[in-house]
């Protein structure tokens, strides 16, 4: 924290804080509603709609700084603002699925996903099956907590039948969300589908609506946190039980690194460091 204005009061110069990725009002219903993650037309996203995303500074609102311990460094939790919230937040809504003897399947390991598997073998006894196309991610989810790990090959959905002795999985979280992903999770699921999507995608889901009355699914769409959760998650990662995986890629004005360019290259998440 460089400066603060007169009236805050939560913060001081010197903190060490995160931040959570929509400031807002406080004000209005939403935000009163303790829904201000999902906002649409007041929320402001640094790293997209303000200025200061990639500047050497930030200007936010008090209400977004969540303080952490002086000694953490910000490349080991820049992530967690964002995907680790989204991942987090995801888990935190099927928490009352995922008693002891429950299976979840996680699509995707990447960055996202590496920091949902963490999540639920922190909170939850569930079973965990992670779906992932790339050997080397199924290896990390195999670190992080994963009790079984399958080859996204165009076999998934049996292997995971085949893994749940052919009742499906009682909910399936879904970082990937395209390519096919968002259909697989219907098929992997026996009753309940919470879904989340790593990002914004074209992708669209094809579910008989018979399946979803006579199976009785769920299915849960899912957009960053709160800021509750953000503070939740921050408690984890202090404690040891969350760490973001990351590809540090040094950067300069003239050249920055573009989403593509690391696609497929970084397990968990790339960060730039200044």
């Amino acid at each position: 924290m460089h400066e603060v204005g007169s009236a805050v009061t939560n913060v001081a110069v010197g903190d060490t804080v995160i931040l959570h990725p929509t400031p807002t009002c406080g004000l209005c219903r939403a935000c009163r509603a303790r829904r201000r993650h999902a906002l649409r037309s007041t929320a402001r996203s640094p790293a997209c709609r303000s200025d200061g995303g990639m500047a050497e500074y930030l200007l936010t609102s008090a209400r977004a700084c969540v303080k952490l311990d002086p000694q953490t460094q910000p490349k080991d939790v820049a992530a967690l603002a964002d995907a680790g919230i989204t991942a987090y937040h995801a888990v935190r809504k099927a928490i009352p699925l995922l008693y002891p003897g429950t299976t979840c399947v996680v699509i995707g390991a990447g960055g996202l996903g590496h920091i949902g598997i963490q999540c639920l073998a922190a909170l939850t006894a569930t079973k965990i099956i992670v779906v992932d196309r790339n050997p080397d991610a199924l290896k990390l989810a195999e670190q992080l907590g994963a009790h079984h790990t399958v080859v996204a090959d165009g076999g998934q959905v049996d292997a995971v039948q085949d893994l749940t002795g052919g009742g499906g999985a009682d909910v399936v979280l879904d970082f990937v969300a395209e390519q096919g992903a968002e259909n697989d999770g219907c098929a992997m699921t026996a009753q309940r589908l919470a879904r989340t999507s790593s990002s914004a995608t074209a992708a669209t889901l094809h579910i008989p609506t018979l399946d979803i009355i006579s199976t009785e699914r769920n299915i849960i769409g899912n957009i960053v946190g709160t800021y509750n959760e953000l503070a939740e998650l921050m408690v984890l990662a202090q404690a040891g039980k969350v760490t973001l995986h990351t590809g540090p890629t040094r950067w300069t004005p003239r050249r920055r690194p573009s989403p593509t360019s690391t696609r497929g290259r970084v397990r968990g998440r790339a960060i730039l460091v200044p």
